[in-house]
């Protein structure tokens, strides 16, 4: 059965799902609403796609240092004290700390991109593929595919989780909302890396076998 756009609109409107989720979920069961609604209720994507407008102001600051050379702090808010306190929640705002030290994301999301950065990528990408000799007709497919890779670099919920390559940090979070039954949100991160923006000292290979030998 042919899966239309209004078809993924309805299940959207019905369950609060984002667009591909729905689309999956009437691909899997064959364009059955009932079957997707159960589909997307079961994975637990419809009860977090509708926490997700409720206000998250609470939650935790955690960070974390490695070596002590690299470190982050982020914010990851949920809706009541209580659950910031919950032990499976501070964990996980510590691997995201843990996550932003290992992956060095630039955003949180791919909503925080700037789209003059996203029409430079697409610019590079469609040029590579031209220089291929990609055929024209099949260089933009080519340009979304791997515009999905530069978000996997540049984006923290698009990373895979370093614990877990199976899943994305978005869909460990859409799991925890679903377990935890509130809305969570990674608000911000920064991260720090010793020496980084100096100007550091180099020195000649030559030079330094000359200071050696006096």
């Amino acid at each position: 059965m042919q899966i239309t756009a209004a078809m993924v609109k309805q299940l959207r409107d019905m369950t609060g799902a984002g667009m591909m989720d729905s689309k999956k979920a009437l691909e899997t069961t064959n364009g059955d609403m009932d079957k997707a609604v159960d589909f997307l209720r079961e994975k637990g994507i419809a009860s977090a796609a509708k926490k997700a407008d409720r206000i998250a102001s609470e939650g935790i600051i955690e960070s974390y240092i490695h070596g002590g050379r690299i470190g982050a702090i982020v914010e990851v808010n949920s809706e009541t004290d209580f659950v910031s306190k919950n032990e499976e929640f501070r964990e996980f705002v510590k691997d995201v700390a843990m996550q932003v030290v290992a992956s060095n994301p630039k955003y949180v999301s791919r909503e925080e991109v700037p789209a003059d950065e996203i029409e430079h990528e697409k610019h590079i990408l469609r040029e590579q593929a031209l220089n291929e000799g990609k055929p024209e007709n099949i260089v933009e497919k080519m340009v979304e595919g791997r515009i999905n890779k530069y978000y996997q670099e540049v984006c923290l919920l698009d990373q895979p989780f370093i614990k877990d390559g199976d899943v994305t940090v978005g869909q460990l979070l859409t799991n925890l909302i679903s377990k935890i039954g509130e809305n969570m949100k990674i608000r911000r991160f920064v991260r720090f890396e010793l020496g980084e923006g100096l100007e550091k000292r180099e020195e000649n290979f030559a030079d330094e076998v000359a200071k050696q030998i006096g």
